[in-house]
This record gives C-alpha cells, sequence and structure tokens, in this order.
C-alpha cells in the first residue's frame, strides 16, 4: 500500500510541475518574452492549455467571475498541495 501512496506522491508532483509550467509560460506569453508564432512555443502551449483546461473550467465554475484575474491555477496549485499533505500524512499509517 506504501507503494501506492508514493506513487500518488509523485503523480502530484508531476502535476504541480505542469501547473507551474503553465502559470510560468502564460506570464512569459503575457510580457512578450515566448511568441507563440514559433511553431514549439505554440505547440507546448496548446497541449498545456489542452491539459488543463478540464481542471481549470470546473473551478472556474466554482470561483466568482474576476474579470482580468485567473484564481484557477492557483487554487488548482493549493489543492495538489493540500492533497499531498494528506497523502504524505496518511501514508505511515498503511505500513
Amino acid at each position: 500500500m506504501t507503494s501506492v501512496l508514493q506513487i500518488m506522491l509523485m503523480i502530484l508532483d508531476i502535476a504541480k510541475w505542469i501547473v507551474l509550467a503553465h502559470i510560468i509560460m502564460s506570464w512569459l506569453i503575457n510580457f512578450q518574452v515566448l511568441n507563440l508564432r514559433q511553431p514549439i512555443v505554440a505547440q507546448i502551449w496548446l497541449g498545456l492549455n489542452r491539459l488543463l483546461e478540464p481542471v481549470y473550467s470546473r473551478v472556474r465554475s466554482v470561483l466568482p467571475n474576476t474579470p482580468g484575474l485567473d484564481l484557477a491555477p492557483l487554487i488548482v496549485l493549493l489543492l495538489i498541495y493540500g492533497l499531498r499533505i494528506v497523502v504524505y500524512n496518511n501514508m505511515y499509517s498503511f505500513s
């Protein structure tokens, strides 16, 4: 059972890095450091959007409308950190 929880921790860590990459990439695109006309940047951006948009849309449906400020990535990141804490604290009760 401990190995299953360790796999869950690894998946949550990967999800954390994907969300962080999306956040940083959105900043770089908005500040025009990265250009979406470059094919590799556009492919990475579209891939991250397709991966994270279903999660973000569910969080956005619960959050109040804040024009100009998207809080969905922050909430998703906090949920990932919270789940990681819960899994880590309960990992040793199953061994």
